[in-house]
């Protein structure tokens, strides 16, 4: 996936409220749900301009920001000096290229249904995460496809929360639990929004 789907919009990526909005729930339930400490190194997968990441930043030592999209890393590189801890940022697809090291936890925030294979993605998610650690993904739940109106990449309208948090079992995640975190509201209906959540053992 070369295509830069978010190069048109990603300088004006947090006009819109109902995102900004949707993100914040997403790091509150995160912040409710894990513990977090100073001495953290998280990644954040599909970063894009950094609203969830700016948001867990006081509360570990290290991000790594993970997106495919130039235009967002570059929104995102701009924050960089005001942010509360160390960031890294790296343009890479995570389908198919791997990072050296792991990760005491890995976020994401609306970035599963750009992932074709999602059961691979966690599968990698388990190889990069540290015994002990934590995934906490959040994305939309099953919907019609109405929530996108323009092609960005989407492989999946949303998911069935039974099923998404199967795949992570069977990646080898324990204690997954899927919940509730937000609902965006548009003219289109109402989408609710799930934090996965699971350690590996």
């Amino acid at each position: 996936m070369s295509k830069d789907f978010f190069a048109h919009k990603a300088h004006i990526y947090e006009q819109n409220p109902d995102r900004v909005d949707n993100v914040t729930n997403i790091a509150n339930a995160i912040l409710d749900k894990m513990k977090l400490a100073p001495s953290m190194h998280l990644l954040d997968f599909g970063s894009g301009t950094g609203l969830l990441l700016e948001r867990i930043a006081h509360h570990v030592r290290k991000i790594t920001a993970v997106d495919i999209s130039p235009s967002m890393n570059k929104q995102l590189a701009e924050k960089q000096d005001k942010l509360a801890c160390e960031l890294e940022i790296l343009q890479l697809d995570l389908e198919s290229q791997a990072i050296e090291g792991q990760f005491d936890g890995i976020i994401s925030s609306m970035t599963m249904h750009h992932v074709r294979d999602v059961g691979a993605m966690f599968r990698r998610f388990h190889e990069m995460v540290k015994p002990g650690g934590f995934i906490a993904i959040s994305d939309l739940d099953k919907e019609d496809g109405s929530f996108h109106t323009e092609d960005t990449g989407v492989f999946h309208f949303g998911f069935d929360r039974e099923e998404i948090g199967s795949a992570a079992t069977q990646a080898g995640f324990e204690n997954v639990e899927v919940v509730s975190a937000s609902i965006i509201e548009r003219e289109t209906g109402d989408y609710p929004v799930f934090l996965l959540i699971a350690s590996r053992p």
